[in-house]
């Protein structure tokens, strides 16, 4: 199968800008994405440019993924309302390092590989540019009329806000980007997202014009639910690649919640899980949606890929742990992170060691009143680290304490409260 007809099967295409790019690819091309290095991690709505760079390196092709060094420090217009705030070059070269760790988990960087990726930061050929060198090299090639007719640009132009000269001149950076490519490493495509549409024309046109040459851009759809929402964030919170970030629990949670609407055509997007295999948990979704068997296979995958085999252990632990289940083998951390949303408190460890439970989750603020506490316990509605606290002689002890300073409490079925111990 041509990797045209992949893309298209799994939703990974929206346009191209020539007919002959699929004659093109069936030979080894070198293609280039670019990824904006606004902070120190990657996040879930960059998954599509990923899974893009990663499905043509397996099959055969050189891929260089290019983190904007000089790019993100002027902002990209498109799709943008208004102008974001400038980074400064110590902040994009933190971020860089943390790119690059986010790729490597999906496309292999290895240099005694037979197929090596490239990754390249375009502040190193930008940076000893001057002004003047923009204009004579570069600027006599942009005509006017083309820039202003960008959707991008009219889009800005026509708010409130408008567009600065700065941002403006991101295309004619991102064309030359795709030049240096063209002219270093032979790259003849370029990917994106449709919004990028504009940025790509550029660089396929400077190269043309330059020299003579046709270059290729192809652009995939921007992703988005069911309900019209764009894809990668939950309640307003992007999904970061880091679990620094987004701890893996929650990372987890995200694509387990998928919508019986949307889950198939993720894991066609997401993951590499082979078509036939895609097809029996269509008809799972179809047959028993209740099990949700399909989104439980794209958790575990974008998980295990993301994080590895530990972290979607410590994923899976901490949802058993929220239904009941044991806390052993969770850390501290862990547990700071799955229960980062539930009430807690803090209390002196001579407080909390050998004292009633029923006193302690009074004074930490648990229960309302000793009164209520105590009929909490007496009632049976109290678990420490998920076991039933007993009667109200229950103390705590030391191995109530996880590594020394946490307990997870809890009354009732479902309401979390966490204990720290200093």
């Amino acid at each position: 199968m041509n990797i045209l007809d992949t893309f298209k099967a799994r939703h990974l295409f929206e346009d191209m800008t020539s007919p002959e790019l699929a004659k093109a690819l069936d030979s080894p091309l070198t293609v280039y994405a670019g990824f904006d290095p606004t902070n120190d991690s990657l996040q879930a709505g960059n998954f599509v440019t990923i899974m893009a760079l990663a499905h043509l390196q397996r099959a055969g092709h050189r891929v260089i993924a290019l983190v904007g060094g000089a790019t993100g420090l002027i902002g990209d217009p498109s799709g943008k309302s208004k102008e974001r705030n400038l980074l400064s070059a110590e902040q994009v070269e933190r971020n860089l390092v943390g790119i690059k760790e986010n790729l490597s988990r999906f496309i292999d960087f290895n240099p005694q590989s037979p197929n090596p990726a490239i990754l390249v930061n375009n502040y190193d050929w930008f940076k000893s540019f001057t002004f003047i060198d923009l204009l004579r090299e570069i600027g006599r090639y942009f005509r006017m009329g083309v820039m202003l007719s960008k959707d991008s640009v009219k889009k800005r132009m026509e708010s409130d806000d408008g567009m600065s000269f700065t941002e403006f001149c991101y295309q004619i950076l991102q064309g030359y980007d795709f030049y240096h490519l063209y002219k270093t490493y032979g790259c003849t495509l370029q990917l994106g997202g449709s919004d990028q549409w504009g940025n790509i024309t550029a660089g396929t046109e400077l190269v043309r014009r330059i020299d003579g040459r046709e270059v290729f851009g192809m652009t995939f759809p921007l992703v988005c639910d069911s309900t019209g929402k764009k894809f990668g964030k939950s309640e307003g919170n992007a999904i970061f690649l880091d679990a620094r970030k987004t701890p893996y629990y929650d990372f987890y949670q995200f694509f387990l919640r998928t919508m019986d609407a949307d889950v198939i055509r993720f894991l066609k997007i997401f993951t590499f899980l082979p078509m036939a295999r895609i097809a029996e948990l269509e008809q799972a979704v179809a047959t028993a949606p209740e099990r949700r068997e399909a989104q439980q296979v794209l958790a575990e995958e974008l998980t295990r890929t993301v994080h590895g085999e530990q972290g979607l252990a410590v994923a899976k632990k901490a949802t058993q742990v929220l239904f009941g289940g044991s806390l052993d083998g969770l850390a501290a951390a862990d547990l700071e992170a799955i229960f980062a949303n539930v009430p807690s408190a803090s209390l002196p460890a001579a407080e909390v060691l050998g004292k009633p439970a029923f006193e302690v989750i009074a004074a930490a603020g648990m229960a309302a009143s000793k009164g209520e506490a105590r009929r909490l316990v007496q009632q049976g509605g109290l678990s420490i680290n998920n076991v039933k606290a007993g009667g109200l002689d229950r103390c705590f002890a030391s191995d109530d304490l996880i590594e020394g300073r946490l307990a997870v409490l809890r009354s009732g079925k479902k309401s979390f409260f966490l204990l720290r111990a200093e």
